[in-house]
Formats: C-alpha cells, sequence, structure tokens
C-alpha cells in the first residue's frame, strides 16, 4: 500500500449536487428551489422561532409574573446552622468575614440570619438582615444582633 493507492471506503463520499448548471443537467432553471416563495430567493434565512406562519410558542404562551430590578438577594443563615459554626470553630463573634471563612456565601453576597433551628450557644452575630424570630432566639441566648 502507497500513499497513491489510498482511497476513502465506499460509501463514504457523495458526489455533490451541482445546480444551476442547464436545463439539461436536470437541475437547471429553478435550481431545486421550486416555483416562488421566499425560499427560491438568495438570502432568504428562516428566524430561529418561524414556524411557518403559525404564531410562535413564545407567542401563544401567556406571560406570567414580573422580575422586580429592586430585588436583594440574600444568602440564607438559618440559627441551626449558626450553632453548627459555632460548635465547630469555638468562635462566638461573627463578622462579614467571619462568616465567609465559615463557608457561608460569598464575598458579594449579603447575608440573612433566619429562625429555623434551635440556637444554645451565646453568639454576637453581625449580618445584613435578619428576621424578628431570629433576633428573638439570639437574645433569648444571651446575644446580640447588628446589621452591616
Amino acid at each position: 500500500m502507497e500513499l497513491n493507492n489510498l482511497r476513502p471506503a465506499s460509501g463514504a463520499t457523495k458526489t455533490r449536487k451541482r445546480i444551476g448548471r442547464g436545463t439539461g443537467s436536470g437541475r437547471g432553471g429553478t435550481s431545486t428551489r421550486g416555483h416562488k416563495g421566499d425560499q427560491s430567493r438568495s438570502g432568504s434565512k428562516v428566524k430561529r422561532a418561524f414556524e411557518g406562519g403559525q404564531t410562535p410558542m413564545q407567542r401563544r404562551l401567556p406571560k406570567r409574573g414580573f422580575k422586580n430590578i429592586n430585588r436583594v438577594e440574600y444568602v440564607a443563615l438559618n440559627l441551626g446552622a449558626l450553632e453548627a459554626i459555632v460548635q465547630k470553630t469555638g468562635k462566638n463573634t461573627f463578622d462579614h468575614a467571619a462568616l465567609l471563612a465559615a463557608g457561608i456565601g460569598r464575598e458579594s453576597d449579603k447575608i440573612k440570619l433566619l429562625g429555623n433551628g434551635k440556637l444554645t450557644s451565646k453568639v454576637e452575630i453581625t449580618v445584613h438582615a435578619f428576621s424578628a424570630a431570629a433576633k428573638a432566639a439570639v437574645e433569648a441566648a444571651g446575644g446580640s444582633v447588628q446589621l452591616v
């Protein structure tokens, strides 16, 4: 076997359709595009959501709700998770940096303390927001909550 004898496997290649080469070729005239209509013209494209003139799906479905551009997203920190962090680290004072070090949220995240779970340790914590139940539980355990 030499390089000049190499051939593709049979059936692997296909001769391309040569269109627009005269009526005798069988593919002249309309050049396989049919008569009239948008797709017979040059430069025609089908829009992404075009469904042949039928009302497209994104217009048939009803619109629901809205996105509030003023919404403030918080990372939730439950009392149970805070208790686990206190037990693990042995600390009882937490600010934003200490909570980040404990794996709660990222640098740009705002943290909200929520009242789910049980807190037995005295904790001083500084967060961006807190619920009334969380504040009451922290103060009942002898701690305090401040806003950033």
